[in-house]
């Protein structure tokens, strides 16, 4: 009651205010999203991402290093795959000497205590450029999770610490789950994209790997059959909650600073970690905002992680994580 309760007096300056805050964020909150690309001594800029690029194995390498030394202790892998290594079936996906394995191996050999986190769906694998196997115009869910369980041992076998399958079929945890520690993989955990909504948010991802559905009369033009209706809330708590059952130890909600009322409902819900994917058109929005002017890039960039972690986060994987541990760290 006023004037005996002054809400403002915990406000007076920064002392006081950095003394009562309710949420602190750091670069061990980070996770970094990396496009690898074959070849030597390649960096590819993305158009539709400002300063974010795909890297061969050796620049990667060099980018990792870079991370780790600035407190970021996670990275999360995606490879452009040659158009003739692609299928319908994904067959390159758990090649032993694939990119993707041998992206593992020389991660954990560099920076052995960085914890790798690679993808794992047939979108980058796919001559449809879905995250599954299509058959007569229709993705099909069973074989597609035998196709993310091959991959994901693979993955296992290379040296991840974790395999992050963002594929939403239905039952793909509890394959994985099953197969990692059917084939002694007891430690290799598993961060499920649980409630991953079909967002117009992606568009830049997609031209970072060259990977957005072909346009063709027999294939679906969009994923909205297996990522989840953004008009629905209970379905991504009821996904997060199943996923859980089914083994996985993180689960994340995508895209991040548009779906914030999902995380608050997921953190609520489930007793494990959660991961936020600050995704690509988020990223590409402030950089475009601010290269006009209308933004402070810095700013927003931090506000939009605290309210991510606000929000329950306890793994952020942001575009954002280099240029952000670097302001935080000053």
């Amino acid at each position: 009651m006023f004037p005996l309760q002054r809400n403002r007096r915990l406000r007076t300056n920064e002392s006081i205010r950095s003394l009562v805050r309710e949420t602190s964020l750091s670069p061990q909150d980070f996770m970094l999203p990396m496009f690898v690309a074959e070849g030597k001594d390649v960096k590819v800029a993305i158009p539709s991402m400002p300063g974010i690029y795909r890297h061969s194995l050796d620049n990667t390498i060099k980018e990792v290093k870079e991370a780790w030394d600035l407190g970021i202790k996670a990275v999360n892998i995606y490879v452009k795959v040659s158009d003739n290594l692609k299928d319908n079936k994904g067959v390159e996906a758990w090649n032993k000497d694939g990119l993707m394995q041998q992206t593992i191996r020389a991660i954990k050999d560099a920076v052995p205590e960085m914890i790798v986190m690679p993808d794992v769906a047939l979108d980058p694998y796919s001559i449809y450029g879905h995250d599954g196997i299509i058959e007569n115009g229709q993705l099909i869910n069973d074989a597609t999770v035998d196709a993310l369980t091959r991959m994901s041992l693979s993955h296992a076998e290379a040296g991840a610490d974790f395999v992050a399958p963002s594929d939403m079929m239905d039952g793909r945890v509890l394959a994985i789950r099953k197969a990692l520690e059917e084939n002694g993989h007891h430690n290799v955990g598993i961060m499920s994209y649980s409630a991953k909504y079909a967002s117009a948010f992606y568009g830049p991802f997609r031209d970072a790997l060259d990977s957005a559905p072909v346009d063709s009369q027999n294939i679906p033009k969009d994923k909205k059959t297996y990522q989840m209706d953004y008009a629905n809330r209970i379905e991504g708590i009821r996904e997060a909650l199943l996923d859980v059952e089914e083994g996985a130890d993180i689960v994340m909600v995508k895209p991040g600073i548009a779906y914030l009322d999902i995380v608050r409902e997921v953190k609520n819900a489930v007793h494990v970690p959660v991961a936020v994917y600050q995704v690509s058109g988020e990223y590409a929005m402030v950089k475009a905002a601010a290269e006009r002017g209308w933004l402070d890039h810095d700013k927003i960039m931090i506000e939009q992680l605290y309210c991510i972690k606000r929000a329950g986060a306890s793994i952020i994987s942001t575009y954002f994580a280099k240029e952000a541990a670097l302001l935080l760290n000053k």
